[in-house]
C-alpha cells in the first residue's frame, strides 16, 4: 500500500472523522492518504425529511458506488447512517474506537422544561417524550453546527438533541445562547452504532486492513446491526439498540426500553442471538 484513497462526505463531522481515519492508517502502515470528497443525496435534499422519505441510504449509497467503481480504496462512514446490509462486493473492515455513545439534550438558555423540541428522529422522539410528555416537536436539518445555531440564536425550538461523540470531535464543548445535558442509557438508548466510525471497504480485504482498527467496538456494533438486519429497521422506524460489554440496551416502539444481561458467547453468534432475543421480547420474525 503506497496510497489509500478515502471517500467522505463534505461536512464538517464527516472531515473530522475521515481525518482520524486516516492519522490511523498512516500510524499503522506508514501510508500517505488522500480524501475523495463527496456529496451524498442526504447532504442535496436538505429540506427533505428523512423520517418520510426514508433515509436508508441517503448519507452512503455514493459513497459506496465510489467504492465498488475503484475510486476509493476505502469509504468512512458515521455508523448509525449505514443500512443493515451491504452492497455486493463491499464489507465493513474495520472501526476506530467508539467514542462517546450517549445523545446530548440541547437546551436553549433559560430553559428547563422544553415545550418544542426540534428532531427528525422517531427513535429520539418517542424515548424523550417519556421525560417531556407534554412537549411538541418540529422536524431539523443542517450540520451540527447549524442545528445549534437554529436553537440558541434563531430560536426555532427550545431544545434538539444530538450526539455526543459528534460534538467531541467537532470540538463543541459550549455553544452560545445553549446548555448541553447528556442523557443516560436508561433514558435514551442511543442508534444502532452510534459514535462508532465505519470504515468500509471491499468484500476479503478485511485481515488487510484488521491491524489498523477497534476489536472489541467491531464485536459490540456487529451485535447491535444484527438486531437492525434483523428488524430491517430505518429511518422511519423508532428502534435502537446499544451494547455496552456485558449490557444490551434495546428500544422499540412496539415494546419500550428493555435492557437484557449479555454474555461473552451472545457476541460471538450476533445473528442467532438477535434473532432468539427478539422472538423473546414478542416480535414475530420472517
Amino acid at each position: 500500500m503506497k496510497k489509500i484513497i478515502l471517500a467522505t462526505r463534505k461536512s464538517p463531522l464527516a472531515l473530522a472523522q475521515t481525518t482520524l481515519v486516516a492519522a490511523r492508517l498512516s500510524e499503522a502502515f506508514g501510508v500517505e492518504t488522500e480524501l475523495l470528497t463527496i456529496v451524498t443525496t442526504g447532504d442535496r435534499q436538505t429540506e427533505w425529511s428523512l423520517e418520510k422519505q426514508g433515509g436508508k441510504g441517503l448519507f452512503t449509497s455514493e459513497l459506496e458506488a465510489a467504492l465498488s467503481r475503484g475510486e476509493a480504496d476505502l469509504a468512512v462512514h458515521s455508523t448509525k447512517d449505514l443500512p443493515g446490509t451491504m452492497p455486493p462486493g463491499l464489507s465493513i473492515v474495520g472501526y476506530l474506537p467508539r467514542a462517546d455513545a450517549r445523545d446530548m439534550l440541547v437546551l436553549r438558555a433559560g430553559v428547563e422544561t422544553p415545550r418544542t423540541i426540534a428532531t427528525g428522529s422517531p427513535r429520539r422522539r418517542l424515548q424523550i417524550r417519556r421525560l417531556f410528555p407534554d412537549a411538541v416537536f418540529t422536524e431539523i436539518r443542517g450540520n451540527v453546527d447549524t442545528r445549534l445555531r437554529k436553537i440558541g440564536t434563531d430560536g426555532v425550538a427550545d431544545a434538539s438533541i444530538l450526539a455526543a461523540a459528534g460534538l467531541a470531535r467537532l470540538g463543541i464543548g459550549s455553544w452560545p445562547g445553549v446548555s448541553f445535558h447528556a442523557l443516560e442509557f436508561g433514558h435514551m438508548v442511543p442508534a444502532v452504532g452510534q459514535a462508532a466510525v465505519a470504515i468500509q471497504g471491499r468484500a476479503g480485504e478485511e485481515a488487510r486492513f484488521a491491524a489498523a482498527f477497534d476489536a472489541p467496538t467491531a464485536r459490540r456494533v456487529g451485535l447491535e446491526r444484527a438486531f437492525q438486519t434483523a428488524l430491517g429497521s430505518g429511518c422511519q422506524t423508532a428502534f435502537a439498540a446499544h451494547a455496552t460489554s456485558d449490557t444490551l440496551w434495546f428500544f422499540h416502539e412496539e415494546v419500550g426500553l428493555r435492557s437484557l444481561p449479555l454474555a461473552p458467547a451472545d457476541f460471538d453468534a450476533p445473528a442467532e442471538f438477535a434473532h432468539k432475543t427478539l422472538l423473546y421480547l414478542g416480535f414475530k420474525l420472517e
